[in-house]
């Protein structure tokens, strides 16, 4: 008997199956982002992140052109298994030939080479506009600004994004989930609550008056309850991007570092899922703040994943959201993507049909005592078949690949 099988016995002993567990596990999209290779700072600009996020650290090999940022998601691809979309920002857009174009005048073919990319590795796309280091929002504010010629610059810039979406879904076969997050806020205490929101209202309203396929497009709204320089007031907060997506037929985006640290994600999944037909998640690890540290195979990310095999994996669309410049970035990556097919694996394997009915019963001393062993079940056993199964190295098998992509190609990027 292999190490697995046993584990498969374990398991099934305790009301779960690893085979369905695993054939589910190959079937769920995670979408893989692209900004954390370059530290969030694009091709358009050049500017390093702002608007209330910062990547800390210098480590040698930070990705400068879309040559390199591509050939590192490759290896990302390589050591990780499970099936992948690739998250792309908007300050990504690739121009040659000496052309530029500003947010505002973005087309479809300013990302051809990323719908080549993915659609080349059988890949679905997603899509963030940039509403964030640019010159338009030096202040903070875009969609909320008290300037007209601002907000309009941005609305444009969303129009251009929802139909770089629908191209991204035609080119690749699979509707494209486009993001919206905005960054305004105040850094002190606000004069006027109402009027900035009120603003960006009007102009998410301009921005989704234009149209797209929603067969083809996935548009979703994010929430943040502050960063830096906006300490003190946040336009887009909870409240404002739930209400609006409930109200509009938007999909909410949920970050779990886009909350109180003592706010729990995994305990909004329910709720939402009452009232909306599907969430979207961005995954990663807060500390303190939104700090976005590589998420972790921890208990808040394990949470997550229960909450959503339990409320329904189909109606929850995953994406990693995490960037360190302190460490290699490649591990980064690899790290915290394996860790988020860890936690949902972990998540899958779950006997929900026997612990609900625990709960149910009221037999809460069986439920602690199984919820407690499940925690010490051979999980790495079938952990470590999913990746065979997958043709991916196993843990302690892909690091050493990445030393040799370092010491061959990263030590090069001056």
């Amino acid at each position: 008997m292999t190490r697995y099988e046993s584990a498969r016995e374990i398991y099934a002993a305790a009301g779960a199956d690893t085979e369905r567990a695993l054939a589910r596990l190959a079937e769920k999209e995670i979408s893989v982002h692209c900004w954390q290779g370059d530290d969030v700072v694009g091709f358009d600009c050049g500017l390093a992140a702002s608007g209330g996020i910062q990547t800390t650290g210098n480590y040698p090999g930070r990705a400068r052109t879309p040559e390199e940022l591509m050939a590192d998601i490759d290896l990302v691809l390589r050591l990780t298994p499970g099936k992948k979309r690739l998250n792309i920002h908007a300050s990504y857009a690739i121009f040659e030939n000496g052309e530029k174009a500003d947010r505002n005048e973005l087309e479809p073919r300013h990302f051809e080479k990323w719908a080549d990319f993915a659609a080349e590795r059988g890949m679905g796309l997603d899509f963030n506009p940039t509403f964030f280091s640019h010159p338009m929002a030096e202040d903070g504010l875009t969609l909320s600004s008290p300037k007209k010629e601002v907000r309009d610059f941005w609305i444009e810039h969303g129009r251009r994004c929802l139909k770089i979406a629908e191209y991204f879904a035609r080119r690749t076969g699979s509707p494209c989930l486009v993001n919206f997050w905005m960054p305004d806020g105040l850094k002190d205490r606000p004069a006027d609550r109402e009027g900035p929101r009120r603003r960006m209202k009007d102009s998410l309203d301009a921005i989704f008056a234009a149209g797209c396929d929603k067969e083809l497009v996935i548009p979703t709204l994010e929430s943040k309850v502050f960063g830096i320089g906006v300490e003190a007031y946040t336009a887009g907060s909870a409240e404002f991007c739930l209400g609006y997506s409930l109200k509009n037929g938007i999909t909410p985006l949920v970050d779990n570092g886009h909350y109180h640290p003592t706010e729990t994600v995994a305990d909004k999944i329910s709720s939402l899922l009452l009232f909306a037909d599907r969430i979207a998640l961005h995954v990663t690890r807060h500390m303190r703040w939104d700090s976005d540290h590589v998420a972790s195979f921890d208990d808040e990310t394990r949470d997550i994943m229960c909450e959503a095999v339990r409320c329904g994996l189909d109606r929850v669309l995953i994406a990693t959201d995490f960037f360190d410049a302190s460490i290699n970035r490649i591990s980064a990556w690899v790290t915290g993507y394996r860790n988020m097919q860890k936690a949902l694996l972990f998540a899958l394997l779950q006997p929900n049909t026997e612990l609900k009915a625990l709960q149910d019963t009221g037999d809460f001393t069986q439920l602690m005592v199984m919820q407690e062993e499940l925690k010490t079940a051979p999980f790495g056993e079938v952990w470590e078949e999913y990746c065979r199964r997958c043709g991916k190295p196993a843990d302690g098998e892909w690091f050493p690949r990445i030393e040799e992509y370092e010491e061959k190609v990263l030590v090069n990027r001056k």
